[in-house]
C-alpha cells in the first residue's frame, strides 16, 4: 500500500462465452494488457467506431511509479485520446534539466527551447495514475470490452485472425480476433507462446528505485527540474537521478553496480542511508515504493506476425535513462490503429500494416541506439571509458563542445519517418523540419474567434492543411482543388491556414494564423499545402498542389498505390 494512492480494484465480470460452449465469438479486434499502451490502443480503436475486446490479468493499475516522463509528443497523443488534459493536470511539468559532476553542474538544457506550444517538454506523472485516467476514458467508451482478471494462456494464429484461449476464476473459454493486438510488457506472455524472439543487450549494472514523499519541497513552489548526478560526493562513484512526481512524491534513482544484492538494497536499512546522504540529515521523509531493477535494450525482428501485432515493450525495451519505453508505445499505437481501421474497412491492403512494422522498427532503432549510447556513458564498463566520461564532465563546464557529448540520458523525441515508403519525396523546395515523415509541429491559431491549437484540428482523418492569405481569398485553383476532394476513394478534410479571417468555403475548417507562427514553422506562403496523415505525420507538401498529386500521394500514404 501507498500512502499517496489507494489502488482502485476494478470488477470481475463472468464472460458470456462461458454460458454458450457452442459457438466460439468473433471480434474484430482484441488487445491483450491494459497498461498504458493496450488502454491507447483500445481507446483509438473505439473512437474510429471500431468493437474491442481488451484483457487484463490483473484487477488493478500497475504498482509503483514505474514510467514516469511523457514527453510532448505522447501528450499530443493523449490529447487526442481524451486523456492529455487529465494527465498535464495531475502531473508535475517540467522543462529544464541540470547534469552535476561530482559537486558541481556542469550542464543544463531546455526540452522546450521555443515558445508557442501547446504543451510542455515533460509531464511526469506515476504510471498508476496514467493507467487509472485511461482507464476511465476507456469505460466511457462504449465500443471498449474491458476485462479484469482474464488472462490469456494461449493463442493460435490463423490466416484470417487468431484463436485466443483465455483463463478466469469461473474457467476457460476462447475467443476468435481478426486481429490480435499484443501489449502485454517486456516479458510478453503472448510472445513466448508464440516462440518468438527479442534480440539485444542486457546492461549488466543495477538501479534502486525509491519513491519519496518529502514533509518539505525541494524546489520552491512552481518549480520542477530533472537533476542528474555522475559521481555525487553523497553516492561515489555511481550515478544519481531525481524527478519530482505528483502528489509532493519525489523519484530518486541510484545506480548499484552489477554485484549489489537486489533483496538486500531494497530494505529500509539500506535505503534510507542513502536518501539521508543525499538529502543532508536535517530533511524528513517517508520511503512511498522502492524496486530494483536491470534494463535491456532489444526488440523484435519485426512487429507483426500475420494478424498478430505487437506494440509497446512487448516489441521492444530500452533502458529507463531518456524516458523512451513509454513515449515509443504511445507512439506505436498511434502509428499501429489508424492503419488498422482502414485495412478492418477494406480502404486499403493488408500491406498498410506491413508498413506500421517497418515504421516503428525503424524509430526502435533509433531508441535502442540513444539509450545505449546513454547507458553506455553513465555506466562506463573499462577504466578508458570512464575516464574519457570524467574529462568530457570536466570540460563541459567551460566548453560547448564538450557539453554536447554529456550524456544524461538523451530524453525522448517524436520519431522522424524520413525513410518511409508511405511519403512522397518533395517536388519543390522547402526550408525547415516539417518534411515528409515529420510529426507535425504545433502551433497557436485562433478558431471560431476563440485562442486554439494547429494540432486539434489535425489528426483521426487524412487533411490537406492549405495555406491562404484569408480564407475567402483563395485563387481559382485552390478553389477547384477542394471541389474535386470528394471525388477522392478516401475523405480527405481541408483545413485553411489562414494569415487572416473570413467567410470560410462549405465543409472546411479554417484557423487563423495572424502571428504567422504556423507559416514559419511549415515555410508555407499563400498555395502551400500539406497532407498529414492521421497520426499527423507529414506524408507530402507541394507549393502549388493539383488533384493529381494529392490523389497520388493519398495513393502512396495507404498503399493503394
Amino acid at each position: 500500500m501507498l500512502s499517496t494512492y489507494t489502488y482502485p480494484r476494478f470488477a470481475y465480470r463472468r464472460p458470456a462465452e462461458l454460458d454458450d460452449r457452442v459457438r466460439v465469438q468473433r471480434h474484430p479486434v482484441v488487445v491483450v494488457g491494459a497498461g498504458p499502451v493496450g488502454l491507447a490502443a483500445a481507446i483509438d480503436l473505439a473512437r474510429h467506431g471500431m468493437p474491442v475486446v481488451l484483457l487484463d490479468d490483473d484487477d488493478t493499475v500497475s504498482v509503483g511509479s514505474r514510467g514516469l516522463c511523457y514527453a510532448k509528443r505522447a501528450l499530443e497523443i493523449l490529447d487526442r485520446l481524451g486523456a492529455g488534459d487529465a494527465v498535464v493536470d495531475k502531473g508535475v511539468t517540467w522543462n529544464i534539466g541540470r547534469t552535476y559532476f561530482r559537486d558541481q553542474e556542469v550542464f543544463r538544457f531546455d526540452l522546450l527551447p521555443e515558445a508557442d506550444h501547446h504543451r510542455p517538454g515533460m509531464v511526469n506523472l506515476q504510471q498508476y495514475h496514467l493507467e487509472e485516467i485511461l482507464v476511465r476514458r476507456a469505460a466511457a467508451l462504449p465500443a471498449i470490452d474491458l476485462r479484469w482478471k482474464h488472462r490469456v494462456v494461449g493463442v493460435q494464429p490463423a490466416a484470417d485472425g487468431a484463436r485466443v484461449e483465455v483463463e478466469t476464476a469461473d474457467g476457460r473459454y476462447a475467443l476468435d480476433a481478426d486481429w490480435l493486438v499484443v501489449s502485454d510488457g517486456a516479458r510478453s506472455p503472448v510472445r513466448r507462446m508464440l516462440g518468438l524472439d527479442v534480440e539485444g543487450k542486457v546492461f549488466q549494472d543495477r538501479f534502486l528505485i525509491a519513491d519519496v514523499v518529502m514533509k518539505e519541497p525541494l524546489f520552491p513552489p512552481g518549480r520542477a527540474e530533472r537533476w542528474f548526478w555522475f559521481d555525487p560526493p553523497f553516492h561515489p562513484g555511481q550515478s544519481v537521478l531525481l524527478h519530482k512526481e505528483a502528489d509532493d512524491v519525489w523519484r530518486i534513482d541510484f545506480q548499484l553496480g552489477w554485484d549489489a544484492d537486489p533483496e538486500v538494497e531494497k530494505q529500509p536499512g539500506r535505503v534510507i542511508p542513502r536518501i539521508r546522504a543525499m538529502l543532508g540529515p536535517g530533511r524528513d521523509f517517508d520511503l512511498e515504493w522502492v524496486s530494483v531493477y536491470t534494463f535491456q535494450c532489444r526488440r523484435m525482428a519485426r512487429f507483426r506476425h500475420g494478424r498478430v501485432l505487437f506494440a509497446g515493450d512487448a516489441a521492444h525495451q530500452v533502458s529507463p535513462f531518456g524516458a523512451r519505453g513509454a513515449n515509443s508505445g504511445l507512439q506505436d499505437t498511434d502509428n499501429l490503429v489508424w492503419k488498422l481501421v482502414l485495412v478492418v474497412r477494406g480502404l486499403a491492403p493488408d500491406a498498410l500494416l506491413d508498413s506500421y512494422s517497418d515504421e516503428r522498427v525503424v524509430a526502435a532503432d533509433e531508441n535502442i541506439v540513444n539509450s545505449t549510447r546513454s547507458t553506455d556513458f553513465i555506466t562506463p564498463k573499462s577504466q578508458v571509458s570512464r575516464d574519457f566520461r570524467d574529462a568530457v564532465l570536466t570540460l563541459a563546464r567551460e566548453l560547448p563542445f564538450a557539453r554536447a557529448l554529456v550524456n544524461s540520458g538523451r530524453l525522448s523525441v517524436p520519431a522522424h519517418l524520413t525513410a518511409s515508403a508511405l511519403n512522397t519525396p518533395d517536388a519543390d523546395d522547402f526550408a525547415g523540419v516539417m518534411h515528409p515523415g515529420a510529426p507535425l509541429a504545433d502551433a497557436p491559431v485562433r478558431h471560431a474567434g476563440a485562442d486554439d491549437w494547429l494540432l486539434r484540428h489535425t489528426g483521426d482523418r487524412f487533411v490537406l492543411m492549405l495555406f491562404a492569405d484569408a480564407p475567402d481569398a483563395l485563387d481559382a485553383a485552390s478553389k477547384a482543388l477542394i471541389g474535386l476532394l470528394a471525388d477522392l476513394p478516401l475523405p480527405v478534410h481541408v483545413l485553411i491556414v489562414a494569415h487572416v479571417d473570413g467567410p470560410p468555403p462549405p465543409a472546411v475548417t479554417v484557423v487563423v494564423d495572424a502571428r504567422g507562427v504556423a507559416a514559419r514553422r511549415f515555410d508555407a506562403r499563400p498555395g502551400t499545402a500539406y497532407l498529414l496523415r492521421p497520426d499527423q505525420h507529414v506524408a507530402a507538401r507541394w507549393r502549388r498542389p493539383t488533384i493529381a498529386a494529392v490523389r497520388a500521394a493519398l495513393a502512396r500514404a495507404t498503399c493503394n498505390a
